[in-house]
């Protein structure tokens, strides 16, 4: 299998609409476990689109265990994205609560966003 069939594949086992803010870097597979890494997409919060944003890359990746696949343990690597806010020097980074609550999602990718929400903090 070619990597590109392999990331395709990983599109149907994910949380649904996850692909809608993050990407998928790469897969690597053991014999006994799947680690899928999503990096957040360069795409601010909508409620900074008229706010000057700069990038400040990454939080530390986060490791989050999704359901098992055909008897190995699989886990999203995750890095979430963060910005800086140029007019006021404050960290920006998407609120996790809010786009559960304030879209249209199924329960387990609102769930799935609730649990990575833990993992905030506001240090650049």
């Amino acid at each position: 299998m070619q990597e590109n069939e392999g990331l395709e594949i990983a599109e149907f086992i994910l949380p649904n609409g996850i692909l809608e803010y993050f990407e998928i870097n790469k897969i690597e597979q053991s014999p006994t476990e799947i680690h899928i890494f999503l990096a957040e997409k360069n795409l601010p919060p909508e409620e900074y689109a008229h706010t000057k944003l700069t990038s400040k890359g990454f939080f530390d990746e986060i490791k989050v265990r999704d359901f098992p696949i055909r008897g190995k343990h699989v886990y999203l690597m995750i890095k979430r994205r963060r910005w800086l806010d140029e007019s006021t020097g404050n960290p920006v980074f998407r609120d996790w609560e809010m786009v559960a609550k304030g879209t249209r999602m199924t329960k387990e990718f609102a769930t799935f966003l609730k649990g990575i929400a833990r993992f905030q903090t506001g240090k650049l």
